[in-house]
């Protein structure tokens, strides 16, 4: 990673409507070094996801400087993003994002059949991902045959399979139990150190973020607030 992990200067996203153009990001500007872990908290509407969006390649800005771990977003084409987004960004969601007819084993080395690993080597680092994080005797069960504390991990250990240097966790507890909830922000936290990896995380959770997090960022209508 690069000395600064990301770089964003007046990031904006814009989507028009018949009515009026709507800002859902305007004017964001920030830097978060490698290893800090960052939470990001805002009503819904904020535009917390879109930036995570951005983050992750999935969408692109509409108009700004957006670089990070060293590639400048705002200008790579869709192979240079698809890149990206399989190899530097781990995503972790709320809702868990398994395919539902897939293994837990399946579902963590989906990720590596993007990155060319065969078969063999895929399945042996995804059993690999999901002993770290205590399913591996879970691996051969689909998502329904899961608790929803069991779905979360499978999720992580997905996320973490490629071992990326950023990761984005879109209220990754929010379905979840305290105790559960606990244990999950756990596996994230030691990944983030072990890899000198980066976090952000979205969250409603105030104590949340203030337990697992270096530092604390507010959204408003699109806006950075601190």
């Amino acid at each position: 990673m690069p000395a600064d992990a990301i770089v964003a200067e007046n990031l904006t996203k814009q989507y028009d409507s018949a009515a009026k153009a709507v800002f859902a990001l305007d004017g964001v500007s920030l830097t978060i070094r490698p290893g800090e872990r960052v939470a990001l908290l805002g009503k819904s509407g904020s535009g917390k996801s879109t930036f995570l969006n951005l983050l992750g390649g999935i969408d692109r800005p509409t108009a700004g400087r957006l670089q990070v771990a060293g590639r400048a977003l705002d200008r790579l084409n869709d192979r240079e993003l698809a890149d990206f987004r399989a190899t530097m960004v781990g995503m972790v969601f709320q809702s868990f994002n398994l395919i539902p007819s897939r293994t837990a084993l399946d579902n963590v080395a989906l990720p590596l059949i993007f990155t060319g690993h065969a078969r063999r080597a895929r399945l042996a680092q995804a059993r690999g991902a999901l002993a770290a994080v205590g399913l591996e005797d879970r691996s051969d069960h689909q998502p329904a045959q899961l608790s929803g504390g069991e779905c979360q991990r499978v999720a992580i250990a997905r996320a973490l399979v490629n071992r990326p240097p950023l990761l984005l966790a879109d209220e990754p507890t929010g379905n979840l139990d305290s105790s559960t909830a606990r244990d999950i922000m756990s596996l994230i936290s030691r990944h983030i150190a072990e890899t000198a990896g980066t976090l952000i995380l979205v969250t409603h959770d105030e104590e949340l973020a203030a337990t697992h997090t270096d530092r604390i960022l507010r959204l408003k209508d699109g806006q950075l607030l601190n």
